[in-house]
């Protein structure tokens, strides 16, 4: 296989200062996910990808979205993302409608419960994510930080190819 320059035993791998940084990335993303999530589960009884859910369809607003609308967004399959719906729809968070464009197609929307439920949730989330992930950082260093998170999310959500 292709071997790089500079890399020569699994040490070296290791120690690349590339693979740490990713590797900080990813075990800083898991864990604050760990940690937020289980905060919104606890204060507020949903998950964080319920959460998730909820701000996607409150940023679609009406008449909703389709249920592939969702899943690309969250990088959901098919089934994956019509379990989840049935699960919030149960939970009485989100709703499924006629879509008002296509006679044969649905759409999911938020409820009143579902609405409350983003408000209030964000505001747990805002709290969380300003003492776990903000306050570790130098105040001059967070605006730009959150603009390069924000541009690796889009650089890597365009790489990725549709889900069916």
């Amino acid at each position: 296989m292709g071997e790089k320059p500079g890399i020569s035993t699994a040490k070296e791998a290791a120690d690349h200062e590339l693979i740490l940084a990713f590797g900080r990335l990813q075990g800083a993303a898991n864990r604050l996910e760990y940690i937020l999530g289980r905060a919104l589960e606890r204060e507020c009884g949903i998950s964080h990808l319920m959460f998730e859910v909820l701000l996607i369809l409150g940023r679609a607003g009406e008449p909703g979205l389709s249920m592939g609308a969702i899943g690309q967004e969250q990088v959901l399959t098919t089934g994956g993302v019509t379990r989840l719906v049935d699960r919030m729809e149960a939970a009485g968070l989100v709703e499924r409608v006629d879509d008002p464009s296509d006679r044969r197609g649905r759409l999911v929307r938020l409820t009143p419960l579902g609405e409350e439920t983003a408000v209030r949730a964000s505001r747990v989330h805002v709290e969380n994510i300003e003492r776990f992930f903000l306050e570790p950082l130098p105040v001059e260093h967070r605006e730009r930080f959150a603009e390069d998170l924000r541009l690796l999310s889009h650089a890597a959500r365009d790489l990725l190819p549709r889900l069916r």
